[in-house]
């Protein structure tokens, strides 16, 4: 038996090195709503993602799109004047009255607080001329600007259309996106806001549950609730724990309270498993061909608290990996030229070469003179030995 144990080993070590090793599977939330996504509101990471890319109608969550939109284009001190359009609208309103005129930042601010229809429709209408006019410009805007893939809109309110949709992936990379901008971020974050209209006078209170703190959570810096029949519920929000910042999307809830559960078990999730992590301008990846890449600044990127991987591949596309062997972020690094053979000058050649030439004429002139003398040595004896005969 003894002379088989080396055999066995032999094969249980090979069998051991060939065997693939498998990611685990990525978590999974208990989630009620449809779909959500999860990111990092700095580095853009995904940490997380429930049917993140399946189509989805967004309900009042457009308006998201519609205020960053109005607020890069328009300016946001001039008077808008509102049309017979704009107040017939269904839905939340701020009671606008037609030919009211109303500053474009005080529009977008009803949008966003108490998700006025009416407010939205005004602010298509004056940014674009019209309702049609404005979701075609939106559209090019939200692929072009922001990046979008999987988003169509047909008008600035979100009322229910089978050709307005989006995605939790893309609903969470435009409310990311609009959040860098102050404004957008200032109106976002409002929970109170004092409203006088021609019509309507009353503090407009934020629909937000944790938000205004009806339902506590630590950290809320911002949200838009978004419903429709047909839509269900939806939800935008934005959360900071002094360490990282978190965006959160949840889309398709059939209770009102299971997108703020859903939102929380989102946050939870990130706040406990995710931290940030600096590589530093010009710390050296190099790959399997042995190429070396480099980021030409110090990169943000975001990690497992438990620790990560960061795999170069040949195009220097550097991935962030957790332990479960899902990528959480790709980084693009610069490519790090080799050092060119040095080559010399035509004129240290040149020098090179003059330096050589008369070296070698100081050395046939010394050889020359050498054999010379030695001649005349040898002719001298040769005399001095005849006279001697």
């Amino acid at each position: 038996m003894k002379k088989f144990w080396p055999s066995i080993l032999i094969f249980l070590y090979l069998v051991s090195i060939q065997l693939p090793v498998f990611a685990e599977e990525p978590v999974q939330l208990p989630l009620k709503s449809e779909a959500a996504a999860l990111i990092d509101s700095d580095t853009g990471a995904v940490l997380y993602g429930k049917n993140p890319n399946q189509k989805m109608y967004p309900a009042s969550l457009t308006k998201i799109a519609t205020a960053i939109y109005a607020i890069e284009k328009g300016n946001l001190d001039r008077l808008v004047t509102v049309s017979g359009n704009a107040v017939r609208q269904d839905g939340t309103r701020v009671y606008l009255n037609e030919g009211e005129q109303v500053p474009l930042k005080k529009l977008i601010q009803g949008m966003l607080i108490n998700s006025g229809n009416d407010a939205a429709v005004a602010i298509a209408e004056y940014t674009d001329g019209s309702v049609q006019q404005f979701a075609e410009n939106l559209n090019i805007y939200l692929k072009t600007k922001i990046g979008v893939a999987n988003t169509h809109f047909t008008n600035p309110n979100g009322l229910f259309d089978p050709n307005h949709y989006t995605t939790a992936m893309d609903m969470a990379l435009i409310t990311n996106y609009a959040i860098k901008n102050p404004v957008f971020a200032e109106i976002f974050g409002t929970k109170i806001l004092p409203w006088k209209g021609q019509s309507w006078q009353t503090n407009l209170v934020t629909h937000h549950k944790m938000l205004k703190g009806e339902i506590a959570y630590p950290g809320i810096t911002g949200g838009k609730t978004g419903y429709t029949s047909e839509t269900k519920q939806t939800l935008a929000t934005t959360a900071d724990n002094g360490k990282i910042r978190l965006t959160a999307v949840v889309l398709k809830s059939n209770l009102k309270n299971d997108k703020y559960n859903d939102t929380a078990i989102l946050f939870d999730y990130g706040f406990k498993n995710f931290q940030h992590l600096t590589i530093k301008q010009g710390e050296i990846f190099t790959t399997a061909e042995r190429k070396e890449f480099y980021p030409d600044k110090d990169v943000l990127v975001t990690q497992r608290i438990d620790g990560c991987s960061k795999n170069i591949a040949n195009d220097g596309l550097l991935s962030i990996q957790d332990n479960r062997g899902q990528v959480v972020q790709r980084v693009q690094l610069t490519y790090k030229e080799p050092p060119k053979p040095k080559v010399a000058s035509f004129n240290k050649v040149k020098k090179s070469n003059n330096k050589q030439t008369e070296l070698e004429i100081i050395i046939v002139n010394t050889v020359l003179g050498m054999i010379i003398i030695l001649i005349g040595i040898s002719l001298a004896v040769r005399k001095k030995q005849s006279r001697g005969y």
